[in-house]
């Protein structure tokens, strides 16, 4: 059965990197066929309606799935060595299906910047996002964030360590650099449509949600550890006190 998980594992990380990759073009409407601002353009409220059920779906996945509660019944029905896998397919089918049926709103046209060295610090502060964003992954360590470290685990026969509490690099300044990633990535764009506003503050407000459900497992987990973190080191803006 080793091999079975890590195949599954391996299969679910590959579908994750192709999705993830396409959703990078999907916001910077760049490099895709079919990204944020462009396709069939539908009414206003099914665009409105399709759009934020779409959102909801993500998010309601992520949210829940996430939870340690969750995670300690569905590893009754799921392996634990796949139980990580299990969820970022979860996961990637939901963005999968919001990049795939997301109704652009092209109108009206909220910002858009025509200044050249301003439209250059705008796309620099966009893949400053992506790469703050798997910078920061690779930190906590990617490959068990995705799955992959568990179901090789299951192959050899090794135990996971017990999970300790670290702040590498980044996250000495900033609590959440994976979620700071996406904001900047998601915000820094030259021409922002209504389609793209509604995406951008849907996905923040999560952001913001998702964090309070984050902190609240963190603290139970780590305790006071957390706790001190958390006073010391900014969750969003870069900061650390002493």
């Amino acid at each position: 059965m080793g091999f079975v998980a890590l195949l599954y594992g391996s299969g679910v990380y590959l579908f994750f990197l192709v999705t993830f990759l396409y959703a990078i073009g999907f916001a910077g409407n760049v490099f895709v066929p079919k990204s944020i601002d462009t396709g069939a353009v539908a009414p206003l409220g099914e665009a409105l309606i399709v759009n934020l059920l779409l959102l909801a779906l993500f998010a309601v996945q992520h949210s829940v799935m996430a939870r340690r509660s969750f995670k300690r019944w569905w590893t009754g029905i799921v392996p634990p060595a796949v139980e990580r896998s299990t969820y970022v397919l979860a996961a990637t089918l939901a963005l999968a299906l919001l990049l795939w049926q997301w109704r652009p709103i092209p109108e009206p046209v909220i910002w858009r910047v025509e200044n050249p060295a301003a439209v250059g610090v705008l796309w620099a502060i966009f893949w400053l996002g992506w790469a703050v964003l798997l910078l920061a992954t690779f930190l906590i360590n990617h490959f068990e964030l995705f799955g992959l470290r568990q179901v090789l685990a299951r192959l050899t026969g090794h135990a996971l360590p017990e999970a300790e509490f670290r702040t590498p690099l980044l996250y000495r300044y900033v609590r959440h650099p994976i979620y700071l990633g996406f904001l900047l990535a998601f915000w820094a764009v030259p021409v922002m449509s209504a389609g793209h506003l509604l995406f951008s503050i849907a996905t923040t407000g999560y952001v913001l949600i998702g964090i309070w459900f984050e902190e609240r497992d963190l603290i139970a987990q780590f305790g006071d550890q957390y706790r001190r973190y958390r006073v010391q080191v900014g969750m969003l803006l870069p900061s650390r006190k002493a």
